[in-house]
C-alpha cells in the first residue's frame, strides 16, 4: 500500500468518526438529530365521548355578517316611571307605614298627617255651606212673597211698586244663593284635590260630630307601583310643600344608557334591537330597543348617549348595574364565517377545531374580523368547505390542554 493510499483510507475513517460524532451528539447534550418532542395540534375522541360532550359539528361557509357596535352603559331608571312624593300641603307627619326598599303598589299608604291647610279648609266649606242653606232658606222665603204678591196684583189689591220690589227681593235673594253655591264649588274642587271624595264631602255637612276634627288628618298614598328609592320623613315631623317625602321607581322597565362613540353612530338607528349583558348573569342576554339617540355628543369623550329600554319584569337588573351592551349596526355584508361558540382562546391566539376524520380534531389559529351576535367572520385559518366544532369546542380545547400539561 502506497503512501498515498493510506492517506485517502485515514481521511474516510476521520470523515466517518466525525459524522457518527455529530450524529450521536455529545455525551452532555444527547443525540443531535434528537429534536425537542414535537406539540400535538390534534385532539382525539371517540365517538361516544362526541355524544357525551355534546359535541356539534357546522361547516364553514359564507354568511352575512351584520357588524356589532360594542360600548357599554349604566342600568338607570325609567324616568316616566319615576314619581317624586311631596305632601299636599303643610301638616305634621303622625305615622309612617313604609321603610326605604319596601315595595309598594298603587294607591298603597304611605304616611298618615294632619293637614292643617285641609283643616281650615274644611272649616271654611262648612261655613260656606251653612251660608248656601241660609241663603236658600231666603230664596224660599223671597219666592213665595213673589207668589203672594203675583196673586194680589192679578185682583188689583196691592200697587205695582209693591210686586216690583217683591220681584227684585227675590231676584237678590236667586242671586245671593247662586254665589254661595259658586264658593261652596271652589271649595269642594279644593278638598277633592286633598283627596275627599263626594261621600267624604257628605258627612262634613253632616250634624251628628264635628267632622274638621278627623277630616284634616289625610293619609298620602303611592302614586305608582315600585320601589321606594328614597325616604326623607320621621314621625312628628312638620312637612311642607317643597318636602319630597319618598321617590318610588316603577323598575318593570328600565333604561340603559349606553355611550357610543361618534365613528359609530351611523350604524345605531332609533327603535332598533340592542342586547345587555351584565356581570351578575354570566352568559345571560337581555333583549331591548333603542329608543332615543342623542342629538349631542359629550365634548370630551366624543360619545352620544344612547337611550336602550329594556323589559324587566323580574327586576333582575338593578339599578346602576354597569352593562355591556352590543347594537347590530345598520346593514350587513357577507364573508366566510364560523359559529361564535366555535372560537377559543389558547395562549394569545383564536383558535378553532377543524375535523379531520370521525375521531380526530385539528386546532388551528385563525384571524377573525367582523361579528354578528351568532356567527363571527373568519379572514384566515379554514377554507369554506371545513367542518368545525362549535357547541362543545370548549371540551376538546381542555382535553389539549391537559395532554399539554401531561406531557411536559
Amino acid at each position: 500500500m502506497n503512501r498515498r493510499n493510506v492517506i485517502i483510507g485515514v481521511g474516510v475513517v476521520t470523515a466517518s468518526v466525525v459524522l457518527f460524532l455529530f450524529l450521536r451528539g455529545s455525551p452532555e447534550t444527547g443525540p443531535a438529530n434528537e429534536a425537542e418532542p414535537a406539540v400535538s395540534n390534534t385532539v382525539e375522541l371517540a365517538a361516544e365521548a362526541q355524544q357525551n360532550a355534546g359535541l356539534e359539528l357546522v361547516t364553514v361557509k359564507e354568511q352575512a355578517i351584520r357588524r356589532v357596535v360594542a360600548t357599554t352603559g349604566v342600568v338607570s331608571a325609567d324616568q316616566a316611571s319615576v314619581a317624586h312624593v311631596f305632601p299636599l300641603a303643610r301638616g305634621i307627619v303622625e305615622q309612617v307605614t313604609v321603610q326605604l326598599g319596601d315595595r309598594v303598589r298603587q294607591g298603597q299608604p304611605l304616611v298618615t298627617y294632619d293637614n292643617i291647610e285641609l283643616g281650615q279648609l274644611v272649616g271654611e266649606y262648612s261655613s260656606v255651606l251653612a251660608q248656601q242653606q241660609q241663603m236658600r232658606a231666603q230664596q224660599q222665603v223671597a219666592s213665595k212673597f213673589l207668589e203672594r204678591a203675583r196673586a194680589l196684583i192679578e185682583v188689583e189689591a196691592i200697587a205695582q211698586r209693591d210686586f216690583e220690589l217683591r220681584q227684585a227681593e227675590y231676584e237678590q235673594a236667586v242671586a245671593a244663593a247662586e254665589s254661595k253655591r259658586a264658593d261652596l264649588a271652589r271649595v269642594e274642587e279644593q278638598l277633592h284635590r286633598f283627596g275627599l271624595s263626594d261621600e267624604d264631602l257628605k258627612g262634613l255637612g253632616g250634624s251628628e260630630h264635628d267632622p274638621h276634627r278627623t277630616a284634616s288628618h289625610g293619609v298620602l298614598r303611592a302614586p305608582i307601583g315600585g320601589v321606594i328609592t328614597v325616604f326623607d320623613v320621621s314621625k312628628g315631623e312638620l312637612v311642607d310643600r317643597e318636602n319630597e317625602l319618598f321617590t318610588i321607581v316603577d323598575s318593570s322597565t328600565v333604561w340603559v344608557l349606553a355611550d357610543v362613540y361618534e365613528k359609530d353612530l351611523g350604524n345605531v338607528r332609533s327603535q332598533g334591537e340592542c342586547r345587555v349583558a351584565v356581570a351578575a348573569y354570566p352568559g345571560e342576554v337581555f333583549t331591548g330597543r333603542i329608543a332615543y339617540v342623542a342629538d349631542f355628543l359629550d365634548p370630551n369623550s366624543r360619545t352620544a348617549k344612547v337611550r336602550c329600554v329594556v323589559q324587566n319584569q323580574d327586576a333582575r337588573l338593578k339599578l346602576e348595574m354597569f352593562a355591556n351592551v352590543e347594537i347590530p349596526a345598520v346593514g350587513a355584508a357577507t364573508a366566510l364565517a364560523v359559529p361564535a361558540a366555535a372560537l377559543q382562546q389558547i395562549a394569545d391566539e383564536t383558535v378553532v377545531f377543524v375535523r379531520r376524520d370521525p375521531t380526530h380534531f385539528e386546532k388551528r389559529v385563525v384571524t377573525v374580523g367582523r361579528r354578528s351576535e351568532d356567527w363571527v367572520e373568519v379572514q384566515t385559518g379554514v377554507q369554506s368547505g371545513e367542518t368545525v366544532v362549535a357547541k362543545g369546542s370548549f371540551q376538546l380545547k381542555s382535553i389539549l390542554q391537559r395532554e399539554l400539561i401531561g406531557g411536559e
